[in-house]
């Protein structure tokens, strides 16, 4: 998902089944852990548990439909000397136009590859 796409309450949208988009949602979840291109977008999918709508699923669906393109994806470790580590970060700052909180991420690597991340809002 980009990070320009706006999801929100809409009161207009058709609702969904709150016990498919909540099973959903956790699925993802759980691919987070070896999958950080997703984070974000999972992690705003998780806002809209409580009611999501026609466009909170489809946005789902479009996430699950990229992790099947691309199922050979993974981290990997490839065996080095290079102990250099490097943290970086980035914020949307008020991002969410209801509550105007931020959302913003971290990423270390350890050489060139991905040892932890995480997403808060």
């Amino acid at each position: 998902m980009s990070p320009s796409t706006n999801l929100d309450k809409d009161e207009k949208e058709n609702p969904v089944d709150e016990t498919k988009y909540h099973g959903m949602i956790d699925s993802l979840l759980y691919f987070t852990a070896s999958r950080p291109d997703i984070m974000f977008s999972v992690c705003k999918y998780a806002r809209f548990q409580s009611a999501p709508k026609e466009l909170h699923l489809s946005a789902v669906k479009r996430t699950i439909r990229y992790l099947i393109g691309i199922v050979s994806y993974g981290l990997w470790y490839p065996h080095s000397n290079n102990f250099k580590l490097e943290d970086f970060s980035d914020a949307d700052l008020a991002g969410d136009k209801e509550d105007r909180k931020s959302t913003s991420g971290t990423c270390q690597l350890l050489g060139k590859a991905l040892i932890s991340w995480n997403s808060k809002k």
